[in-house]
């Protein structure tokens, strides 16, 4: 099963950008976004936004996940 919040957060850091600019681009605490990470599940709407904060496509990593 894909840890979707490590995902996320290794990718933020592949880009180079900060919990600060996700945070201030989500419109949430940071705190928030550290909790998000530590989770292994993830509202679709939510993953929908970082997916196209970070033109990341999230959806096919756990999509792949099925099919494997």
């Amino acid at each position: 099963m894909i840890d979707i919040g490590k995902e996320i957060r290794t990718e933020l850091r592949r880009q180079g950008r900060s919990v600060t600019w996700l945070s201030k681009q989500l419109g949430m605490r940071r705190a928030t976004l550290y909790d998000i990470f530590r989770k292994n599940s993830i509202d679709t709407h939510l993953l929908h936004r970082i997916s196209l904060l970070l033109s990341k496509d999230f959806f096919a990593l756990l999509s792949a996940d099925i099919r494997s």
